[in-house]
């Protein structure tokens, strides 16, 4: 039965963000016990709009700026805002599968514009039905091998990870159901950190990059010795590492200055000796270079290493959940009889059926064997290696892309999938597949693992969101497939459209920066020239070396391989955070603070996803009012920092505003 629920909300209860105690159990918001409004054809029909919108918009901004908005946020408030619009109750339910079936837009195109745009980089040919099938088979696979680990990540690891992009999501939805103080918090914060982010992106009225070359010192130390220090000062940047805490923000910051303060360096003093370039790639000597290129030669693919070794260490601790989870669909497909008859169980905890996953895996891998055999490679032998690689690489990463997103809220599939490139291409040039069809090959077959890798990522977001709220799994799983397919065919028309009127090489074209970073890596792989191993197994080795002293390997390997500007803005959220939850002696205080803080880091994210999506669609229609030359300038950095030092001024006093009673 319905109730009136929506009056009565009092917020996400006490232990929603904390581990709990033996014997505790987390009730969320929806009571288990009855039925509320969830795939209604209100939702269905708003999330598959959402996903054709959101994934246009994101498709375009990644190709441009080489950076992916998370949709589930803006997702979230125009659901949250249409809900209210139309006066419907009990309307939680609704959102976040509108929410849920939206968000495939960014992760399909993740996926997608990592990979396909390299094709047309290297002259190769892509059809629609080839990027449209190879995004399709990805997404499908991501949710398929995800849902096996749900209960894993949402339920037995509660309190344990951060997930930051799902708490700002879920206190969005929260604060729109409830209303009043909360709403106002997250509104007022969402206004700042929103128009912030889109002034530095539609007008440029300051850089969105500090670095210490704006002082003379500074450009000395970039130019001599390669020492550069870089802040991103987007106010969701910032909202992201609050939420990610001092723990996780600092292990993170360490892997990058690791990068940037130690073997960046050393590149340059030895670089100094050296005088050809070094690398099948380099153009340039290491002494001509700045840290920024030393860095994407060189120590980027470092943490590659790092990142692919993190991954196979998380697969083998993730061994016993792997074979819990094949257990589990082994008991229920041979072995109904003696489970718990899925009437008794509660709502919240109902999966799809593990006989239905595993005939959908088999049906897929059918699928995607018969996509490669006629529509890639044409060849018996090198369709079953393809559809090997795919299943193996997909299946094991699974684990590691869903822990990325549960600690840092951002998921490393361009990194993944360079390793997925490099393996899938030695496998392929070893059964005979090179040249222009081997790179065809390998580039499809990396745009399938990248976006199951990314789908799995994003999707464990939107289960983690119904976990707190309580949202019935097997209705969120359904329904994804929806959006997954929307999604796909609409980045596959987008890329094609982008391609015929801009390209993605030469002047004037869009940047494309992972896919050129893709196309660099497989043209030497697929002609027979050496690749970095020496890189990629020193990073392996730092992988192990962190595992030896138990500090968390995904963490620190991101932050080698995350620019170092990406990672600063997030060290200085989690020392945020820190300081506004320790201030008292009184703990209810301190919680009411960090609490508050929460809301404002959910607002900054959510107001900055939601222009980043507005501040998209206005370059798409072509009104660009960006002043690139005063933002580049150093005037343009000063004020870029006296802007964020207002900012982180404003969260820490707003947080510290909160009351107990809150």
């Amino acid at each position: 039965m319905n109730t009136e629920h929506s009056s009565s909300i009092k917020g996400l209860p006490e232990n929603a963000y904390k581990e709990l105690k033996e014997g505790e159990i987390y009730t969320p918001i929806m009571s288990p016990l009855q039925q509320y409004p969830e795939t209604t054809l209100w939702s269905v029909g708003w999330g598959l709009l959402m996903s054709i919108i959101f994934s246009a918009a994101a498709a375009y901004l990644g190709l441009k700026v080489g950076q992916v908005f998370e949709a589930a946020i803006p997702i979230a408030i125009i659901a949250v805002g249409l809900s209210a619009i139309a006066k419907r109750k009990n309307a939680l339910g609704e959102n976040v599968i509108i929410q849920s079936i939206g968000a495939s837009s960014g992760v399909i195109v993740a996926g997608a514009i990592f990979t396909i745009p390299a094709l047309y980089i290297l002259e190769l040919k892509a059809t629609f039905w080839q990027i449209f099938l190879a995004s399709m088979f990805g997404g499908f696979l991501g949710i398929l091998f995800l849902i096996p680990f749900r209960k894993y990540f949402v339920q037995e690891m509660h309190g344990k990870f951060p997930f930051p992009e799902a708490t700002a999501t879920t206190e969005v939805l929260v604060a729109g159901e409830k209303g009043g103080n909360q709403a106002g918090v997250l509104v007022i914060s969402g206004i700042i950190g929103g128009l912030y982010d889109f002034i530095i992106s539609t007008f440029g009225w300051w850089s969105e990059v500090v670095t210490t070359r704006v002082a003379t010192i500074g450009q000395v130390l970039a130019e001599k010795y390669k020492l550069v220090f870089k802040i991103n000062i987007g106010a969701a940047v910032m909202g992201l590492g609050y939420i990610v805490g001092l723990k996780y923000a600092a292990i993170i910051a360490a892997g990058s200055f690791l990068s940037w303060y130690v073997i960046i360096p050393l590149f340059a003093y030895f670089g100094e000796y050296i005088s050809v370039p070094v690398g099948s790639q380099a153009k340039l000597l290491i002494s001509n270079m700045t840290p920024e290129q030393i860095f994407s030669n060189y120590v980027r693919l470092i943490g590659i290493g790092a990142i692919a070794m993190a991954g196979i260490i998380g697969i083998i601790r993730s061994s016993k959940i792997i074979k819990s989870a094949l257990s589990l669909a082994y008991s229920e497909i041979f072995k109904a009889k003696k489970n718990i008859d899925e009437s008794i169980k509660l709502r919240t905890q109902k999966d799809l059926p593990m006989s239905l996953i595993a005939v959908g895996i088999i049906v897929v891998s059918i699928l995607i064997f018969i996509f490669f055999y006629f529509g890639v490679v044409q060849d018996l032998t090198k369709a079953l290696v393809g559809l090997a690689i795919v299943l193996v690489i997909s299946f094991l990463f699974t684990t590691v892309a869903a822990n990325a997103i549960a600690i840092v809220g951002t998921n490393p599939v361009s990194g993944m999938t360079l390793m997925t490139l490099i393996l899938s291409s030695f496998i392929l040039v070893s059964v005979g597949l090179s040249g222009e069809i081997g790179m065809i090959s390998a580039l499809i077959i990396g745009g399938v693992v990248c976006t199951a890798l990314s789908m799995a990522g994003g999707f464990i977001t939107d289960l983690k969101i119904g976990y707190w709220l309580g949202s019935t799994p097997y209705k969120q799983e359904s329904f994804k497939f929806l959006g997954t397919i929307l999604s796909a065919a609409t980045v596959g028309w987008v890329i094609m459209m982008l391609n015929e009127t801009y390209g993605f090489k030469g002047e004037g074209s869009l940047v494309a920066p992972q896919a050129n970073a893709m196309a660099a890596v497989i043209q030497p792989l697929m002609n027979n020239e050496p690749a970095p191993w020496m890189l990629y197994l020193s990073g392996a080795f730092i992988a192990l070396i962190l595992t030896m002293i138990k500090v968390p390997v995904l963490a620190f390997a991101l932050g080698m391989y995350i620019p170092l500007e990406l990672n600063t803005p997030i060290l200085i959220g989690g020392l945020i955070s820190h300081f506004v939850s320790t201030r008292s002696s009184d703990e209810k205080l301190n919680s009411a603070r960090r609490e508050r803080g929460t809301l404002i880091a959910s607002g900054f994210i959510a107001g900055g996803a939601l222009m980043g999506v507005l501040s998209a669609a206005l370059r798409y229609f072509d009104y660009n009012w960006l002043n690139s030359e005063w933002q580049e300038s150093d005037l343009g950095e000063l004020a870029g920092l006296i802007a964020f030092v207002l900012l982180f001024v404003y969260m820490i006093w707003d947080s510290l505003r909160a009351k107990k009673e809150d």
